[in-house]
């Protein structure tokens, strides 16, 4: 089973945002271990990743992919026994270059700007699809 752990720099504040996550991360859990933690957005995001995770950070330079991709790509590292993941989303300035140099891929969910809280549900919303994709369940359409 896929360990997933999101390390997130800035908190949460807005009701419907940690609404949304909390429905996400309820419906992940038939799918994989979750941890997701909050940092200050001055924190040392990378003295967070857990030792010997595959790291994916979010940042706009990132590769883009479709969620049949990002499926796919979840599937391959399983596969491979990189059941460990790390994912990275930066505060309001993004990502710190350190933690850039550090991902393993680097992904963008948009040409366009998100506010990072936001960028955590849509995460969140494409992790569980990615993993119906994978079950094949209804979820993806």
């Amino acid at each position: 089973m896929l360990h997933l752990t999101i390390l997130c720099m800035g908190r949460l504040k807005e009701p419907y945002y940690i609404a949304a996550c909390r429905e996400y991360q309820k419906r992940l859990t038939a799918y994989c271990r979750l941890d997701i933690t909050e940092l200050p957005e001055d924190g040392d995001i990378v003295g967070k990743i857990p030792k010997g995770a595959y790291v994916i950070a979010l940042c706009i330079e990132g590769e883009k992919t479709d969620s049949p991709g990002l499926a796919a790509r979840l599937e391959t590292l399983a596969n491979q026994g990189r059941s460990r993941i790390c994912l990275l989303i930066g505060g309001s300035e993004g990502l710190p270059p350190a933690a850039k140099a550090r991902a393993d891929w680097k992904l963008s969910m948009s040409d366009m700007t998100f506010p990072h809280h936001l960028a955590r549900v849509m995460l969140l919303e494409q992790l569980y699809r990615a993993m119906s994709i994978t079950a094949g369940a209804k979820y993806h359409k």
